[in-house]
């Protein structure tokens, strides 16, 4: 007899286990831009001039990119941490799939917007 705990993959196909992959999978991508962050706000320290290089550099199409994918990370996380919030917090009434489904939809009408209003 085996001692370790048999793995139940129908829990992982489930809609809520997506929620929660793409929560916990935009968190760390988001932990991850944080030094980024910080060291192109460092680059204050060094005076405008400085800053104003750095800032040069948001220009190429691959940083546009990057920020509209934080937008769409930001977005996500947010559902995500809204819909942990309704399971702690919220009265229970099983899961609902509905509550998934529109924040997917959050995510994508942000990034869809920011692609719209970003020059």
């Amino acid at each position: 007899m085996s001692s370790r705990p048999r793995i139940d993959y129908r829990a992982k196909s489930h809609l809520s286990y997506f929620a929660y992959a793409c929560h916990r999978f935009s968190g760390l991508l988001l932990a991850c831009f944080l030094p980024l962050h910080f060291l192109m706000l460092s680059q204050s320290l060094r005076g405008a001039a400085g800053f104003e290089s750095a800032l040069g550099l948001t220009d190429i199409w691959v940083f546009k990119f990057g920020e509209w994918a934080l937008v769409i990370l930001l977005a996500i996380h947010l559902a995500g941490g809204v819909r942990l919030l309704m399971i702690e917090f919220g009265p229970w009434r099983g899961l609902r799939k509905g509550w998934i489904q529109v924040s997917i939809l959050f995510a994508i009408v942000c990034g869809l917007l920011f692609l719209y209003f970003a020059n």
